[in-house]
């Protein structure tokens, strides 16, 4: 191995004396160092809260509770109204995203004239902030002069204003935001199917629903789930969309964080809340993993 070897003698490098080791480690420190403050740091420092009644907003020192926090917050029933909620939610606007995504790649999944066009813009959504996507829909969704309820003949319907209405709209446009994500997943899966399997299918006279259940849909299967991991992960921490749409009536468990942090100033039990929403994430998520390493080994 030549890991500690020097670099070409009449380079500066190594009239310096720097090896590739060296050279290597110069520039993986700083992203190191950079991850360690930024990321490392931060998640132990607000770990070692959650077992504090610290508040931020009160110039006193911290009282170690123990997992008094933890207790609370899981026997309180509006967290678990805010998790119901987040769940639906996730439910509803993930499971629209890989319909809608897919069912576009599918579309898409041909030769037809200004195809990249079509593609560029149906990609736009996801390009724009989530807060201007949330006032944009807001003013669709106004009851008064929405373009909404006159294009549907509802009259002035109040999308945002019921529990209910303002969790669908909300994942609505959330499927209209993230829905390309999956299409271009999906896409990359569609493309990259040999034709010849296609090809052998229709010499043994295979039907359109044989060839999609036994050729196309088991091939992108993993990229399906991968585009499933990461728009589950980010539905259920979603802030950006019911915070500007409907603060009061989608009461995910995000915002409930956020106003436990910045507006009653409880730093030590969002802190713990915090924490109960990442051990979920993390266990969703190597749910899915498992479920996504099974299809790959098939």
């Amino acid at each position: 191995m030549a890991v500690l070897a020097t670099l070409d003698p009449n380079s500066r490098a190594a009239s310096r004396g720097w090896s590739d080791l060296t050279i290597r480690n110069a520039f993986i420190l700083p992203t190191i160092i950079f991850l360690i403050v930024f990321n490392i740091f931060p998640l132990v420092y607000s770990l070692g809260f959650s077992f504090t009644n610290y508040r931020a907003s009160v110039n006193r020192p911290a009282e170690f509770v123990g997992l008094q926090n933890y207790r609370e917050l899981l026997s309180n029933p509006d967290i678990w109204n805010n998790f119901t909620i987040t769940a639906q939610y996730v439910i509803l606007s993930v499971g629209g995203q890989m319909i809608v995504g897919f069912g576009l790649a599918l579309l898409l999944n041909r030769k037809f004239p200004f195809k990249g066009l079509v593609t560029t813009l149906l990609l736009l959504p996801m390009m724009l902030s989530p807060a201007v996507v949330g006032l944009f829909w807001k003013l669709l969704y106004d009851p008064s002069w929405g373009p909404i309820n006159y294009a549907l003949g509802i009259g002035k319907f109040e999308w945002l204003s019921n529990p209910t209405n303002a969790l669908i709209a909300t994942a609505l446009t959330d499927i209209w935001m993230w829905s390309p994500f999956v299409m271009l997943l999906a896409l990359a899966g569609l493309s990259a199917v040999p034709k010849h399997l296609y090809e052998a299918a229709a010499i043994d006279r295979a039907g359109t629903f044989y060839t999609f259940f036994r050729i196309t849909l088991p091939l992108i299967t993993p990229l399906l789930l991968i585009a499933l991991i990461f728009r589950t992960m980010e539905a259920f921490k979603t802030f950006d969309l019911p915070f500007v749409m409907s603060t009061a009536n989608v009461q995910t468990i995000a915002i409930r964080l956020y106003q436990m942090a910045f507006q009653s100033w409880d730093t030590g039990r969002a802190s713990a809340l915090a924490y109960i929403v990442l051990i979920v994430v993390l266990a969703i998520t190597n749910i899915y993993v498992k479920y996504l390493n099974k299809v790959k080994e098939r």
